[in-house]
């Protein structure tokens, strides 16, 4: 029987205990409980864990007509029903209430540069754990679940649904194309996209309903230009949250010595005793993070940070009670 979570602490132990290069399938059904952590994932801003994070970006009021009523004093004059107002006599209002339901949309990366992590796990095992834990609190409050998991070798689209075999499906396809990370090195190259993030994105706008919510879970590697220009017709329509996976590896070398590295297919050698190196190194990660919070921030839409490292919730929550104070 599957281990109940119940808090940051027990996913924090969890997330410690699960060490490994490749996702297992029942622990991201088992995600589920841990989810119930973060209900409301879309909804009133006074207990959604991400509101701050999530202010409309669409047209409308995003709401849906409820009845009619006799005005009360108060009551907003343009929702005056001016036709059944004429008809009794008497002032009456529309009343309408909070949409109850949005798709949620969640991309998940599972590219070549995702297989890589030095501590706890790997990159591309974090951004589909985050993606699970985002997946099962969206249907948790009620809302439809698709996504699309992508990687240079293609994509798949799973189209949004109010019901547990959507996310079983998602969870399903972020398996299959985790496990076949191990087995790229012996793909043809002429198989390969150079510009899979863009294709993805570019899906994404086609199949994406104004008003969706669109979680971007990778380390933003291939994005370019051309990936640009499709996110910000889709901000402008959709609320998008960026969540920006990396190791602590990436950021800063290790002390001071000379180390074997390997892609899965070659090995070489890297010296990290030299300081102009390794000050070298760490600039380009600011600098590449630093390019892709900005071309966030310009269709205002939140970027989050997760480390192989981090607990999953406690930092989706943290960030994002942070960002709703600002």
């Amino acid at each position: 029987m599957a281990k109940r979570l119940t808090s940051p602490i027990d996913e924090f132990r969890a997330l410690q205990e699960y060490r490994g290069a490749y996702t297992d399938l029942r622990d991201l059904i088992r995600l589920r409980y841990t989810a119930r952590e973060m209900t409301d994932l879309t909804g009133n801003k006074t207990s959604n864990p991400l509101a701050g994070l999530l202010s409309s970006n669409f047209r409308g009021r995003g709401i849906d007509f409820s009845e009619v009523r006799v005005y009360q004093p108060g009551d907003d004059v343009r929702t005056i029903d001016w036709r059944v107002t004429a008809r009794t006599q008497v002032a009456h209002t529309k009343v309408f209430q909070e949409e109850k339901e949005r798709p949620v949309l969640i991309l998940v990366d599972q590219s070549a540069s995702m297989y890589f992590g030095s501590q706890v796990t790997f990159k591309s095992v974090l951004a589909a754990r985050t993606a699970a834990i985002i997946a099962w609190a969206a249907l948790e409050r009620g809302d439809r679940v698709g996504g699309l998991v992508f990687s240079e070798l293609g994509h798949r689209e799973i189209r949004p649904r109010r019901n547990k075999h959507a996310v079983l499906r998602l969870l399903n396809e972020m398996h299959d194309f985790n496990h076949a990370l191990k087995k790229e090195s012996t793909i043809e190259s002429a198989t390969y996209s150079d510009n899979y993030f863009t294709e993805a994105i570019s899906n994404v706008r086609r199949v994406t309903k104004h008003g969706s919510v669109i979680f971007i879970i990778s380390d933003f590697t291939n994005f370019s230009e051309e990936s640009r220009i499709h996110l910000q017709p889709l901000a402008r329509h959709s609320d998008v949250v960026g969540i920006h996976i990396s190791d602590p590896l990436e950021q800063h070398l290790p002390t001071p010595d000379l180390y074997s590295i390997t892609n899965g297919t070659e090995r070489t050698r890297i010296n990290t005793a030299s300081g102009k190196t390794r000050d070298a190194y760490e600039r380009g990660f600011q600098q590449q993070l630093a390019a892709i919070q900005e071309e966030f921030m310009r269709v205002k839409a939140p970027l989050l940070m997760l480390q192989t490292h981090q607990p999953i919730l406690a930092g989706l929550n943290r960030q994002a009670s942070f960002a709703a104070k600002v």
